[in-house]
């Protein structure tokens, strides 16, 4: 089925292309409908590649060429993989609701009038999914108005996009309308890579970084690896391209993609639609990869040109010589998939990597006691609601129906975009899913994200729920602990709303009619796009006015929701001396657990108010459990954010130990300014995820890693911690963990970090934000 290898040689000239390049490259066409005086730059690209491969001479991974593309300084750039930092300009920076509040408020704070490059809001996260999607969208427009007012009127002021709540998840709306082939784009949402099917290389961020870009500074990225995934044979019956994801997340593990772009090619990337590739590198944010990339397709062409964007087709297909790795490209590990082999996969519980076939799930869920009946399969998100996705499941639902089958679990549907729901609408896609027993939410992320209103199921009931989403972390759905998320392609998970138990295997099981017949689904079929174009729907893009200068944007001082920021402040040029371990988490630790989602959605743009929920989901290794840590000063237990709180009006900061691959998951800076806001001075960890390391730095916060991992365990909950060298902080030097026990002993340990020196300023500064104003206000 696949196999690895490490520094492999790929050399089939037929599927990666020629090195040869060509002087000059499609000029003037439009990066988007929405914005006809912008245009792609591809001359940029090709002009650095010259310059690159110059200095390099070796051929070229895909990604490489789009990342060195779109370098600020081609001659005087360091370029080594997984050294380097790379200082990079983007075409393009996409925020959804959520994380766009922070970024624009910090942008505001920076005192710019209008952002560098193109940029864009999308309302997809704060949309509770609950009764269906005409009550929910009305709900959240009234329960919201202060936050999409703000957004709407921020968008307008400082010249970006706004798409308003109804219409659709961030990344389906991007690949429908922004992303193109050799893009690079960053977003401040995990999944943007799902750009990626496109042939984007697009990057999920922290909104500071999104801040950098927006006020015209180079981005800066760690030189990522480059792990390729060879793809041969063909895609056939129910082998959809969400269980190559699936295989590859059960090959790499959650942090298998750490520092690496992971790169498609060979044969089997043919028979892949563009938005299945979508689907492919959208759930690679779940091995922790910089971004995935597909090479240019015909079938790239195609979706572009059904999405209203012919000029870029062709100038793409124009293009396409340095939209593919270079003929002898070397990657420093391949992982080798056949289509023709791979069956569908189920991935779960409680993490993304635990891969089971579905030949094996019954005998799996037994032997592990799952929970046997299933409560809800639930399909759509920005990973899986392409129209392709919608009428492959939908033709399994309507020959269920046609034998006289309802669902036997709760199935719910949620569309991607408004273009999606307004063209499924129209051909009978949604009708055929209602009929079934079907429940359509909102155009929004919904319950992929927690925002799902359960009425069925008590919290701590054990119960099984299967989806199509990417992400399926202890209680990230339903706020439930106890329930068990499984994720697989759509067609499988509508076919198991039918079955109703993880008993029912639906390629090789029948079910009972009413008449008392047997049934069994026959594959799934569906279109790639729709045969009568798409439907636009209801328009609901704001376009930034002419005439920006009587916009004014406001944030009352009294909101709940809302909150001006206050600077940092910045180092006192100081060591961190004997200060207390607010918490030692034991175990995994994401960004949900850090900072969680659901309910919390609503103080995103309000740091205060969001702070209350700073790691109450990470498990204390004193004790066991979860939001309940000793005070040091005084003894008692309490909620980690209380216990915070209580050391900053003491005027003592302090520090988190943690385990490995810390922070995995979200991009959502608030699980570092939180910690900022409270009073952190530390967080020292195994091993970082990338994003969050980063969105620590940018706040002013020192990411420390144990230069042996070992050193984690004698670290005790009641220690007193000291970081020396900081005086003297160079990269590549690693810094002195004092450990001061209780009863005065001390011992030494060797702590590492990745800061190099433009990130030292952000650190000095007390923030990058701070040392983005203060170089504003100097010029």
């Amino acid at each position: 089925m696949f196999s690895r290898s490490a520094g492999r040689l790929f050399n089939k000239s037929a599927s990666l292309g020629a090195r040869r390049t060509m002087a000059t490259a499609p000029q003037k066409v439009p990066m988007s409908p929405h914005e006809p005086n912008k245009y792609i730059n591809y001359q940029r690209i090709q002009d650095n590649l010259e310059i690159v491969r110059k200095r390099l001479n070796r051929p070229l991974t895909l990604s490489e060429k789009i990342l060195y593309g779109h370098l600020d300084d081609a001659v005087n750039q360091d370029i080594q993989r997984g050294v380097s930092y790379l200082q990079l300009r983007p075409d393009r920076v996409v925020c959804q609701d959520a994380t766009a509040q922070m970024a624009l408020l910090q942008f505001m704070s920076a005192g710019i009038p209008d952002v560098a490059v193109p940029s864009s809001v999308h309302c997809d996260h704060l949309i509770l999914g609950e009764y269906g999607a005409e009550s929910d969208l009305a709900r959240a427009k009234e329960v919201n108005r202060e936050v999409y007012d703000f957004l709407a009127t921020t968008c307008a002021k400082y010249n970006l996009g706004f798409w308003g709540p109804g219409s659709g998840i961030i990344h389906q709306i991007v690949i429908e309308n922004y992303a193109f082939p050799g893009a690079l784009i960053i977003g401040t949402d995990s999944h943007t890579p799902n750009a990626g099917g496109l042939g984007a290389a697009a990057v999920g961020v922290g909104g500071a970084d999104a801040v950098d870009v927006m006020a015209g500074i180079p981005w800066e990225l760690k030189c990522p690896k480059a792990i390729g995934v060879k793809l041969t044979g063909r895609l056939n019956g129910w082998t959809s391209p969400k269980d190559i994801i699936l295989e590859v997340a059960g090959i790499l593990t959650v942090k298998g993609g750490t520092g690496a772009i992971v790169e498609y090619f060979g044969s089997g990337v043919e028979s892949v639609s563009a938005t299945g590739m979508g689907t492919v590198c959208n759930m690679g944010a779940e091995i922790g990869a910089t971004t995935s990339v597909f090479p240019f397709t015909e079938s790239m062409h195609r979706y572009l040109v059904s999405t209203g964007r012919p000029q870029i087709a062709d100038a793409s297909r124009a293009f396409a010589h340095n939209l593919r790795a270079d003929e002898g490209a070397q990657y420093d590990e391949v992982v080798e998939i056949n289509l023709s082999e791979l069956e569908p996969r189920i991935n779960g519980p409680f993490t993304p990597d635990l891969m089971t076939p579905l030949a094996k799930f019954k005998a799996t869920a037994q032997e592990k006691d799952w929970p046997q009946d299933i409560s809800a399969c639930l399909i759509g998100s920005c990973t899986n609601s392409s129209y392709e996705d919608m009428s492959r499941a939908a033709s399994l639902a309507k020959e269920a129906l046609d034998a006289g089958l309802k669902v036997k679990a709760d199935f719910i549907v949620t569309p991607g975009s408004e273009q999606i729901r307004a063209t499924t609408e129209r051909d009978g896609l949604l009708e055929i899913f209602r009929q079934a027993g079907g429940n359509i939410l909102a155009n929004a992320c919904g319950p992929c994200i927690g925002q799902w209103a359960r009425h069925d199921v008590k919290k701590g009931d054990r119960n099984t729920i299967i989806t199509s989403y990417n992400r399926n972390f202890t209680g990230r759905n339903d706020g439930n602990p106890a329930t068990h998320g499984f994720v697989a392609s759509p067609e499988v998970v509508t076919a198991m709303a039918f079955g109703g138990s993880t008993n029912f295997n639906p390629i090789t099981d029948t079910l009972t009619t009413p008449s008392g017949k047997p049934f069994k689904f026959t594959p799934p079929n569906g279109a790639e796009l729709p045969a009568r174009g798409f439907d636009a729907g209801q328009d609901t893009y704001q376009a930034p006015p002419a005439d920006r200068s009587r916009v004014a944007v406001q944030v009352s001082p009294a909101s709940q929701r809302l909150q001006l920021l206050e600077p940092f402040a910045p180092w006192d040029g100081k060591d961190v001396e004997e200060v207390p371990i607010l918490i030692k988490v034991r175990g995994k630790c994401t960004t949900d657990h850090i900072s969680m989602a659901g309910p919390w959605l609503k103080y995103r743009g309000h740091l205060d108010n969001i702070s209350n929920n700073m790691l109450i989901g990470a498990t204390n290794s004193e004790n066991g459990e979860a939001n309940s840590v000793r005070n040091q000063i005084t003894g008692a237990f309490d909620a980690v954010p209380a216990t915070a709180r209580d050391y900053k009006a003491r005027g003592v900061r302090w520090v988190v130990v943690g385990d490995e691959n810390y922070g995995e998951g979200s991009s959502r800076e608030h699980a570092a300014m939180s910690v900022r806001f409270l009073g952190g001075a530390a967080v020292i960890v195994k091993s970082f995820a990338r994003i969050h390391e980063t969105n620590l730095k940018k706040q002013g916060l020192l990411p420390l890693t144990f230069n042996n991992p070992a050193d984690y365990d004698r670290i005790s909950p009641a220690d007193r911690l000291s970081i020396l060298g900081l005086t003297t902080l160079t990269p590549g030097k690693p810094l002195t963990l004092r450990v001061t026990q209780p009863s005065g002993a001390h011992f030494d340990i060797v702590v590492d970090h990745t800061f190099n020196e433009n990130q030292i300023t952000w650190f000095k500064a007390g923030s990058a934000l701070n040392h983005i104003a203060k170089s504003n206000s100097s010029q």
